[in-house]
Formats: C-alpha cells, structure tokens, sequence
C-alpha cells in the first residue's frame, strides 16, 4: 500500500468535474503496474490488468470530490459560488479555501459574521469568498467564472492509525482500487482487472456509467465510503451499526447481487477479515447504482470504508480497514473465473 501516493491524492484538488490534475497522476502512478492505462471523453482513467482474459472485473473508485463553483465576482473583489455535489454551507464559515485558477492555485477565507452564523437556513448561495483584492479588476485578473474551490486542509494523522482529511470521499475509493489492482497482480491474477478511477460521481454519476459501457465488464465492484455510528449523535437503526477499525462494508440491496456477496465472505474467510453490513433496500447513491443499469445489466457489489463526518473536511477512517479492503477485493480478483455463473436463479 503505497501511502505517499495516498498522501499526493489527499492534497490534489478534485472538485467535480475538474478532476484532469489528479487523474493525470494516477496514468503515472499506475504505468509501472497496468498492462495498459485508457481513458476516455468524459475524463475516466482505466488501468487494466490482464486485457486479454475474457473475464473482466471493474472496479470503481470516484476520484471528485465536493466543492464549490465561482459563479460572480463582486465590485469588492469577492466571488461568489455554487455548491459541487453535496455541500453543507455551514461547515464552511471562517474556513480556509482554495482556488484552482488558470494561472495556479489561490487562497482565500470564507467570511462569518454574527447574522451568517446565526442562519438556520444557510445556502450556498449566501457564502462569500474573501481572497484580499481590492476590486472586481483586480480579482478578475486571476479568477474566472467556473473556477473550482474546496477547502484548504491538511492530511492529519490521528491515533490508532488513523486518517484525517477532506475528499476521503471518495479519493480513499479511488486509491483502493489502483492498489488492489497491484496486489491481485502479485497474487499471479489471470482474470481481467478494470480498476476505473471515475469522475463526476457527486454531482452526475457518468464517470462509472460510461466506464462500465466501455468496459462491458462481467461484473463490477463499486468501492466508496459509508457513514459510521461510531460517534455521538448518530443513529444506527436506519443503515446498520457501522464502526471504525471493524473491517470493510458489505452492502444489502436490490442493486446489489447476492451472489457476489457471497463470493466476497468466502473471500473473507479465506483471509480471516472481519465484515461489516449495511442495509440500502434501493439504490445506494454510489457508482454502483449506475454501473448495474448498464450493458445488459451487469452483476454488482458494494464495498464501503467506513467513514466519520462524511462530506466536511475533517473526514476520517481507520487505515486498518483500508488495508482489508484491498487484501478482500485482491482476493476476489484471483478466485473469481468464467466458471461462476452471478445468475440470481441458477
């Protein structure tokens, strides 16, 4: 597991739909160990192992993550944004944030007073960005509209090895299945590995449904991350008691196939993994929803990390059940053969 690459993925900017910088990363990450990267019109990254074997396997981590949008630039010199996906305006007052612009990457501060803070019905909308010009002339020097923003963090090791930062959802996802690809490759795999590094999924979810088309997969593993009630102030009796360092998320759901989650506790067992569950009688609000509509419907599971204070920039997993995870998919990856037949009814 190769966390410096963790660590270059944590601190890269991609926000939906300006996810280019990061996957140009992962094409060189991964040349060392693909038999072949690909990608595609929507920005999608495919590193493939054994592309021959008529057997394919994808898996699916989303590389975007939430953010913001400029949408003006105000006489001040302020801008104004738009929410990326599934912003919670609240989180954001007097944080630190940063701007991909056309020359670089630029600072600035979400502004707090007393009447913002007091608002129980915060937007996106109302959020104004202070980067220290002066004047619109002067702020559109180097900002434009559609200019991407996140949060200013930084990746911040806890105790009990554990992870700290903002994007774990879903670059912890992307980094599992680069590094499960690596892993399955060590084990002597022969079946073909589709390991999709997707973008847009907080806002669109193309990236994996066109990843699957290409592909055309003969099943396909969707690795994203789940809530954990381990905290206070969390319910457990809707999804299912989650918890920190307790092993990698199986999902129970329609989308999801039963037989593929059989065949990942056999795997589980084959290595002693703890399992945990999560229930999602519908979809699953994953990459895994629109990966199964696709083609002629293909077979699909979820695998989720469990994760602390999803969507804010303090989100934070256990690197334990990180490292499980890629052991469980890599050992899928070696036993899974044209012989197993995903049928529900054979």
């Amino acid at each position: 597991m190769n966390r410096e690459f963790l660590n270059e993925m944590l601190k890269t900017m991609s926000v939906s739909g300006h996810e280019e910088e990061l996957q140009k990363k992962v094409i060189h990450e991964m040349k060392s160990y693909a038999d072949d990267i690909v990608s595609d019109v929507t920005g999608n990254v495919i590193s493939v192992l054994n592309p021959h074997s008529e057997t394919k396997v994808l898996l699916c981590g989303h590389i975007d993550e939430i953010g913001f949008i400029v949408t003006s630039i105000s006489h001040d010199g302020s801008l104004k944004v738009t929410n990326a996906g599934g912003v919670r305006a609240v989180l954001y007052l007097g944080t630190q944030v940063q701007i991909k612009t056309k020359t670089g990457v630029i600072h600035g501060v979400v502004i707090t007073n007393s009447s913002l803070t007091k608002r129980s019905d915060l937007s996106c909308a109302d959020l104004t960005i202070d980067i220290g010009a002066s004047s619109k002339e002067e702020a559109e020097k180097l900002v434009s509209i559609g200019d991407p923003v996140c949060a200013k963090t930084d990746v911040l090791p806890l105790l009990n090895d554990r992870l700290a930062a903002r994007a774990m959802d879903d670059r912890i996802g992307a980094f599992i299945v680069t590094q499960a690809l690596i892993k399955a490759k060590e084990k002597g795999c022969t079946t073909g590995v589709y390991a999709a590094t997707t973008v847009g999924e907080e806002t669109s979810m193309r990236g994996a449904y066109w990843a699957s088309v290409k592909v055309k997969p003969t099943c396909a593993i969707a690795v994203d991350v789940t809530y954990t009630s381990d905290y206070s102030g969390v319910d457990s009796t809707a999804t299912g008691e989650i918890c920190l360092g307790k092993g990698p998320v199986l999902c129970h759901s329609s989308i999801v196939s039963k037989k593929m989650n059989a065949l990942l506790e056999k795997c589980a067992q084959n290595l002693n993994l703890p399992l945990q569950y999560e229930i999602a009688p519908g979809r699953t609000g994953t990459d895994a929803d629109k990966v199964h509509f696709t083609n002629d419907g293909v077979p699909t599971a979820l695998v989720s990390i469990p994760l602390r204070y999803m969507h804010s920039s303090i989100e934070t997993l256990d690197m334990k059940d990180v490292e499980q995870i890629i052991d469980l998919l890599a050992e899928f990856l070696c036993v899974f053969s044209k012989e197993i037949d995903l049928n529900p009814l054979s």
